[in-house]
């Protein structure tokens, strides 16, 4: 989050890679990393894993309305509903990687388990 914040604060942040890459694709990206982020760090908590999914979504996306809004008082950027759309798209992306990922792990447990049981 405060790389997020830094790179807001800046007129023109990383021109080489902006230059070269889709804004959408980059805010897609780094929201869909900053969701899986929230899972990890919600799943600890002890929650539903369907809880965890909403909640990151969720914390994400109003992080992504924050950051636009930041935007809005740094010189020569702007606040765009089409960025905040990508940051909460790359959240439900990130999101889904992450049960993708936890459902996996639980197959591959599982199937460790029958094999030692053989």
């Amino acid at each position: 989050m405060l790389l997020i914040f830094y790179s807001s604060s800046q007129s023109d942040p990383a021109p080489v890679l902006t230059r070269a890459v889709w804004d959408k694709l980059l805010h897609t990206g780094g929201y869909a990393l900053l969701a899986i982020l929230f899972c990890r760090a919600l799943r600890g908590e002890g929650l539903t894993l369907v809880a965890t999914v909403l909640a990151a979504i969720v914390l994400t996306s109003i992080y992504g309305a924050s950051d636009e809004w930041h935007q809005a008082f740094t010189p020569m950027r702007s606040s765009d509903i089409h960025d905040w759309i990508a940051d909460t798209t790359g959240a439900i992306a990130g999101a889904f990687l992450f049960v993708i990922a936890i459902r996996t792990r639980l197959q591959a447990t599982a199937v460790k388990a029958v094999e030692r049981g053989r």
